[in-house]
């Protein structure tokens, strides 16, 4: 298999997040179906947060298990980095978009004019900000992904590949609709424009990493991606959850959480079941 052709599996896998990207575009004024739409991606999401630590710890237990601590502590730190830098690089990320000018209402005849140049509404452009975090976090979920797409050609184990790109892709296809999930909370209607960009923020790292993954097998790499991405994801939980937490529906949140963490064990499952 050529590189053009594990190319061509990267692209497979990282295209179908933009299935779940559409539903950002429906309208709803009913606030109970935007709670719901917000906790089910909220689930998604925390489900994301166990698959990507569980694959970012494979190799440290690997290592622990055949005593080879000092590579064991290596790939500890390297996961432990990440995971850190993902989650405050978010943090503070966050806290510098917030004080920008126009982020915040304040009163007089000015304030109005710069809310406009910050995109309108408060309220929306903190949507934006976290899907667009949302998207970030997936994106290195996904350049992991990529990176086993890309090892596993490189190996010669085409049908692992082809698993993996099948596999990669009824997750990424759940993912769309986590990174949307922000506008239905706020009842935003993004552009077509916006959603694009957002899809290849969030899909276009697997082929990046399907590109790299084929040149040189790394863990540490790898380990160093995921736990950038549980990082990352667990803050865009936190900002969710308050999202959640001031719709009020507190019961109706917490059967569409259950009903995301479920969705996504199901596409691991099928997974699993084609041997990937």
């Amino acid at each position: 298999m050529n590189s053009s052709q594990v190319a061509v599996l990267g692209a497979i896998a990282g295209v179908t997040i933009f299935l779940g990207l559409p539903i950002g575009r429906v309208r709803t004024a009913l606030a109970r179906t935007r709670a719901v739409l917000n906790a089910v991606a909220i689930g998604i999401l925390i489900f994301l947060i166990w698959d990507v630590l569980s694959h970012a710890w494979e190799p440290v237990d690997a290592a622990v298990t055949r005593s080879d601590y000092v590579t064991a502590l290596d790939f500890g730190l390297i996961l432990a980095a990440g995971f850190t830098v993902g989650m405050m690089s978010l943090v503070y990320f966050d806290r510098w978009a917030s004080r920008r000018p126009g982020s915040k209402p304040s009163p007089g005849p000015g304030a109005a004019a710069a809310v406009e140049l910050a995109g309108g509404d408060p309220a929306l452009s903190r949507a934006l900000n976290l899907a667009t975090m949302i998207a970030v976090a997936i994106g290195l979920h996904n350049f992991g992904e990529g990176l086993a797409i890309g090892n596993s050609a490189a190996s010669g184990d085409l049908q692992l590949a082809v698993l993996l790109v099948i596999g990669f892709a009824l997750h990424n296809a759940t993912e769309g609709f986590g990174i949307v999930a922000p506008f239905a909370a706020e009842g935003y209607r993004p552009s077509w424009t916006r959603l694009l960009l957002l899809g290849l923020i969030g899909g276009g790292p697997t082929l990046l990493g399907t590109l790299v993954g084929e040149q040189f097998v790394s863990d540490g790499l790898s380990i160093a991606f995921l736990s950038l991405a549980a990082g990352s994801i667990l803050y865009v939980v936190i900002e969710l959850l308050s999202v959640a937490r001031r719709t009020g529906f507190k019961e109706l949140v917490a059967w569409g959480i259950v009903m995301g963490m479920l969705l996504g064990f199901a596409t691991d499952a099928i997974v699993t079941a084609a041997g990937a």
